[in-house]
C-alpha cells in the first residue's frame, strides 16, 4: 500500500489526529470537538480540530461513517466532502440526522465522519459541437437497471428497468 505525507496542524489541540482503524482503511476518522443535539432531519457543521495542507495532486474526501448511518441516521450533507489542496482551514463536516423521531446526541470527541485521500488529475476541457457515441449514450439515473418495481408517475416502466413483475 502506498502513502503519501499530509502535514497537519491541530487548531483544537485536545482532540485526536486523524487515525486508520485498522491496517489497509481507505478513511482515517475525523472527531467532532463540540458536544451537539441533532434533531430529526436538523444539521449542523461541526469542525473536527484539524487542518492539512495536502500536496498538489491530491484532495481529501469526507465521507459519512457506515455505522453511524446504519445505526443512528447520521449522514454527511455535502457526501462526500471535498478538501482542496490549497485549503488550509479547520477541516468541518456537515452533518445531518436522517432520523425522523431520534434526537442523536454526540459528544466531544466521537468520530463523526472519515477522511479519504485520493491522488486527482485536473481536466482540461476541451468544447466540441457533438460527443463521441458509445454504449451507454445518454441513458441516465436508473438506466442500468436493476430494479423491477421502478415506474414512472403514470405506471409506466422507466426506460432501462427491468421487465417482470418484481416487488420492491
Amino acid at each position: 500500500m502506498s502513502s503519501v505525507k499530509v502535514l497537519l496542524t491541530r487548531t483544537d489541540p485536545e482532540i485526536p489526529l486523524p487515525a486508520y482503524a485498522r491496517a489497509g482503511d481507505a478513511g482515517a476518522d475525523l472527531v467532532t470537538t463540540e458536544d451537539l443535539e441533532l434533531g430529526p432531519g436538523e444539521r449542523s457543521v461541526v469542525g473536527t480540530g484539524v487542518a492539512i495542507a495536502l500536496p498538489t495532486g491530491y484532495a481529501g474526501f469526507v465521507h459519512p461513517r457506515s455505522g453511524l448511518a446504519a445505526r443512528l441516521g447520521l449522514g454527511v450533507v455535502n457526501a462526500p466532502g471535498t478538501v482542496d489542496a490549497g485549503y488550509r482551514g479547520e477541516i468541518k463536516v456537515c452533518l445531518i440526522n436522517h432520523d425522523p423521531e431520534r434526537t442523536l446526541r454526540l459528544c466531544r470527541g466521537d468520530r463523526i465522519a472519515q477522511l479519504v485521500i485520493q491522488r486527482v488529475e485536473q481536466a482540461v476541457f476541451q468544447e466540441v459541437t457533438q460527443l463521441p457515441e458509445s454504449v451507454r449514450g445518454t441513458d441516465g439515473y436508473g438506466s442500468t437497471g436493476g430494479h423491477g418495481a421502478l415506474s414512472g408517475p403514470d405506471g409506466s416502466r422507466v426506460a432501462g428497468s427491468t421487465t417482470g413483475d418484481t416487488e420492491v
